[in-house]
C-alpha cells in the first residue's frame, strides 16, 4: 500500500509499505478521507515536540473497515467509521483519577504513532464510531468538531449565554457551531474578512474585523458593555490571549484551545479584579457519539469548512502548501482511491 511519510523535518514522499495486519480485537481500515490539520503542518515543520521520524501524519479521518480479527457485536466489514485517534497509558495520575483527556503520557495519530495519511491503518474496535448517512468527508471532520465541543464544555457553555469566539480557522468556527449547539449567541472576531463572512452564514449572530476595531470597542458594542459570558480563544496567539481578557466580562469563562508557542505577557491583576475562570482544553474526550448524532439528524453542517479535496496523489503538494502558509483553505480534505 502507498503511505505518505515525513521522513525528516520538511521532507515528506509517499512510500510503498505493506498492509498492516489487525491484531485481536482490531480492525482493518481502508481510508477514505483525511484532512490536513496544524498538527500535520508541524511535524513537517519540524516544531512539533513530540513527533519522532519518520512519521505518518493525520489523526482527523474517515474510513471503511475491511477486515475484523475476532467477533464484534457492533461492527461489520462495509461500515463507514472514524476513530479516536488518542491512545492512553491508562496507569498515570490523571487516568487513575478519570481524567484521561490529560494522559500524562498520551499518544496521538499522527505526531507519537503513525497516522491515517495511508491507504490502510488498524485500530482497536473500542475507539471507533460508525455513522449511517454521515457523508465521509463531513465524517472525517469529526475529530476538530470534537476539539471545540468539548471546550465548549469545559467552559459550561449554557442557553442565552453570550459566547465570542477570537480566531475563525476551522476549529474557531466548529468551537462557534458547539456553541449554538448549547443555545448560545455567538460572535465571531478574526483578521480576515472572507472567514467572517462564513460564520455568519453558518449561524453567528455577529462579527468583528480586529483590523477595523479593537477587541473592547467590538466587545462594548456586542453586549452593551458587560463584556461576554464565555470567550474562546482559537488562534494560540498571545495578541488573542490578551484579547479575550479584555472582552470577557466580570465573572466570565474563558477557554484556551489555540496551542501557542509564544509565551504572553499580561498582568495577572486583571484576572483577579474580574474573577475571570481560565480552562484549558486539550483534545477532546467522550463527544464523537455525540457529534455524529448531530450530523445524522442534520442539526448541525459541517460541509462549508471543506474548502479544498485533492486526491492522495497530490497529498504532499497539499501537505507543503498548507506548511508554507500560502494557502486561505480552512480545511483541506485528502481523498483516498477506492478499493485501494
Amino acid at each position: 500500500m502507498k503511505s505518505l511519510h515525513v521522513t525528516t523535518p520538511g521532507l515528506a514522499e509517499v512510500v510503498e509499505t505493506a498492509t498492516p495486519v489487525p491484531q485481536p480485537g482490531e480492525a482493518l481500515l481502508r481510508v477514505r478521507f483525511a484532512g490536513i490539520c496544524g498538527s500535520d503542518i508541524q511535524v513537517l515543520r519540524g516544531t512539533q515536540p513530540f513527533a519522532s521520524y519518520p512519521r505518518v501524519p493525520g489523526h482527523e479521518f474517515s474510513a471503511e473497515i475491511v477486515e475484523i480479527n475476532g467477533a464484534s457485536e457492533h461492527f461489520a466489514p462495509g461500515d463507514v467509521v472514524t476513530g479516536v485517534p488518542y491512545f492512553q497509558d491508562g496507569s498515570c495520575y490523571s487516568c487513575r483519577r478519570g481524567l484521561i483527556n490529560a494522559c500524562e503520557h498520551n499518544e496521538t495519530m499522527g505526531v507519537h504513532r503513525d497516522g491515517a495519511f495511508q491507504e490502510h491503518l488498524t485500530m482497536p474496535l473500542d475507539r471507533l464510531h460508525r455513522a449511517e448517512g454521515v457523508d465521509p468527508r463531513d465524517l472525517a471532520m469529526v475529530e476538530p468538531f470534537s476539539i471545540g465541543y468539548h471546550a465548549v464544555r469545559r467552559a459550561e457553555v449554557a442557553e442565552g449565554d453570550r459566547v465570542l469566539v477570537i480566531g475563525a480557522g476551522a476549529i474557531g468556527l466548529l468551537t462557534m457551531l458547539s456553541a449554538i449547539t448549547r443555545g448560545a449567541q455567538v460572535w465571531v472576531a478574526d483578521v480576515v474578512a472572507s472567514r467572517l463572512e462564513l460564520a455568519v452564514s453558518m449561524g453567528a449572530r455577529g462579527a468583528f474585523d480586529l483590523t477595523a476595531q479593537s477587541i473592547s470597542e467590538a466587545a462594548g458594542s456586542a453586549t452593551g458593555g458587560d463584556g461576554f459570558d464565555v470567550v474562546c480563544e482559537a488562534t494560540g496567539l498571545p495578541v488573542s490571549f490578551t484579547n479575550a481578557i479584555e472582552a470577557a466580562a466580570y465573572g466570565a469563562r474563558l477557554v484556551l484551545i489555540g496551542n501557542g508557542t509564544r509565551e504572553v505577557t499580561f498582568n495577572q491583576s486583571v484576572l483577579i479584579k474580574k474573577e475571570l475562570d481560565v480552562y484549558g482544553s486539550r483534545n477532546s474526550r467522550e463527544v464523537f457519539g455525540t457529534l455524529i448524532d448531530l450530523l445524522e439528524r442534520k442539526v448541525v453542517d459541517v460541509s462549508p469548512l471543506r474548502t479544498r479535496i485533492v486526491p492522495f496523489t497530490e497529498a504532499v503538494s497539499a501537505l507543503e502548501t498548507a506548511a508554507g502558509g500560502a494557502t486561505e483553505d480552512l480545511k483541506v480534505l485528502i481523498e483516498f482511491p477506492a478499493g485501494s
